[in-house]
């Protein structure tokens, strides 16, 4: 796993561990960010939350870059000067292979992301055969390969570009589940035999979406595989930052959930939401501008 840090931000790591109940914004386009929050308050529990979902752009997959980076550039603003987080974490893979620099460009805040695992399956495989399973612009972007040609070499990776995995995972939450057929048939090109005897045995989630769905991945797949999540890593990055839960906290800290349209918060949803600690949920909108 290979996570980025803003670079020469105006708050070091020492400052932020001063801080006595910090701020952490985890931002996602939609739902799969709450995977990495749900490490990250394990991690440190008493800090104070927002998760937000620019669901008004969901999927991030269907816009242009430029479009991209200039709509979360867009959403950034307005969220730093509503909450003044101490620290953002970019809880998507699409949205940090792109949007990082210019975020770092743009703001003071530290931003810790997350690109494609690439490093720990291969260190993980024993057949050498793995399986990166991400969104359609994830794969076809010049960063992954670049991350696999300089960590993978010796790997055969096979890519896949889900079209539906991430709506899927929105669907679940929202109470509205597909079936086992549907979710077998969209993980079936991760699942690779060779005819010595070898099988894909490491498959990369390579959306946040994705471990939404990681026990029925699990109940689906054809035989069993080492599943790698990134929330874990992020988790650990944001304590190296912000240092562990200081001994005196005694409390666990709030949680606002934000949503950018609201469209997808239904009776489920808000329920899920309620499950993960996060019973006050808002709309701060931000329409897509007219195409």
């Amino acid at each position: 796993m290979r996570i980025d840090l803003m670079a020469g931000a105006s708050l070091s790591a020492a400052a932020l561990r001063c801080a006595a109940e910090p701020t952490i914004l985890v931002f996602d386009s939609g739902l799969g960010g709450l995977t990495v929050l749900d490490a990250v308050r394990r991690a440190r529990p008493d800090a104070r939350y927002v998760y937000v979902g620019d669901d008004a752009a969901f999927p991030y997959g269907r816009l242009s870059e430029a479009t991209l980076v200039a709509r979360v550039l867009t959403v950034m603003e307005r969220l730093v000067a509503t909450h003044r987080p101490d620290l953002v974490v970019i809880a998507c893979n699409t949205a940090s292979t792109l949007v990082l620099p210019a975020l770092r460009q743009r703001f003071t805040t530290p931003f810790v992301g997350v690109v494609p695992p690439i490093k720990p399956a291969a260190e993980a495989t024993r057949s050498r055969l793995v399986t990166l399973l991400a969104t359609p612009g994830t794969v076809a972007r010049s960063y992954t390969h670049d991350l696999i040609a300089t960590y993978a070499g010796s790997c055969a990776v096979t890519l896949v570009g889900s079209q539906n995995l991430a709506g899927f995972a929105e669907a679940e939450l929202a109470g509205a589940p597909v079936d086992d057929a549907a979710l077998a048939a969209e993980i079936a090109p991760c699942f690779v035999a060779e005819a010595d005897g070898r099988r894909t045995d490491v498959v990369c989630l390579a959306c946040t979406h994705y471990p939404l769905l990681l026990p029925r991945l699990q109940a689906v797949a054809p035989w069993p595989v080492t599943w790698i999540d990134p929330a874990p890593a992020i988790a650990r990055r944001v304590v190296q930052l912000i240092g562990p839960r200081p001994r005196e906290a005694d409390r666990h800290g709030s949680a606002l959930g934000a949503f950018t349209a609201g469209t997808c918060l239904t009776d489920a949803l808000r329920a899920a939401l309620a499950d993960r600690g996060i019973g006050d949920v808002a709309v701060e909108a931000v329409p897509l501008p007219m195409q």
